[in-house]
């Protein structure tokens, strides 16, 4: 299990690196994220390894919205300011989401 989580661990390091060196404008987990999925397309048995530590972080995910949820609560002035952007932000994404994962979808069951 640690050497699993270890290996998560280092792909978002290598991806957070990669950012920060060359001041991409991608966030380094997305990177690294991006470079566990070419990892994992060359090394097939690499996903029944990582499955069963991914399957334990996405049971506790919740927890990842504690500090969201804080962070809108400390600046709820601000939030309640700017509803209209933030509204307009989170529904067109929210669209642009549905729509690239339809897309997806459709293009994979081919």
């Amino acid at each position: 299990m640690i050497h699993t989580l270890a290996t998560l661990l280092v792909f978002q390091t290598i991806g957070e690196g990669f950012a920060y060196a060359f001041s991409l404008p991608v966030p380094g987990p997305v990177i690294g994220m991006v470079l566990l999925f070419l990892y994992l397309l060359i090394k097939k048995d690499a996903a029944q390894k990582l499955a069963p530590v991914s399957l334990e972080l996405l049971k506790h995910l919740s927890l990842l919205f504690i500090p969201a949820g804080v962070g809108i609560m400390v600046h709820a002035q601000r939030v309640a300011a700017e509803w209209m952007p933030i509204t307009v932000a989170l529904i067109a994404s929210t669209v642009v989401s549905i729509v690239v994962t339809a897309t997806v979808v459709r293009w994979l069951q081919k």
